[in-house]
């Protein structure tokens, strides 16, 4: 599954997401996880909702993004469009989530977790 940090380096989670300037877009899987690419996100002189849509846009691909920070509002709309909003509170090492993911993901995740592996997939009633 794709998951989005805000971060400016790329090692730490450092942002609020409302004031990220791109992501760092990661491939994740209980096995393997490795860093897809850098997603810059287009400025927009409107207001917050534009802002929280262009940010939105720019990982609309991925299941979780981890955040060190994020407003009410623009949770509810990750929410609405089926990514999941993860805070941190603190500066914290990509790589640290990473890892905890995967194990996550290697044992038995939560339900919300095995919705959002499933983020890609267009799934059917006829699949249960």
């Amino acid at each position: 599954m794709k998951v989005a940090f805000t971060s400016s380096t790329g090692e730490m989670i450092d942002e609020h997401f409302g004031q990220s300037t791109g992501f760092q877009i990661w491939e994740i899987g209980p096995d393997e996880a490795h860093f897809l690419a850098k997603v810059g996100v287009i400025a927009t002189s409107g207001d917050e909702e534009d802002r929280i849509a262009a940010r939105s846009n720019a990982i609309a691909d991925c299941a979780i993004v981890y955040t060190m920070q994020i407003g009410g509002p623009a949770a509810a709309k990750l929410v609405a469009r089926k990514i999941h909003p993860m805070k941190t509170n603190t500066e914290v090492p990509v790589a640290d989530i990473v890892g905890k993911l995967q194990e996550v993901l290697r044992g038995n995740p939560p339900p919300w977790l095995r919705k959002a592996m499933n983020h890609e997939q267009a799934g059917s009633f006829l699949d249960e």
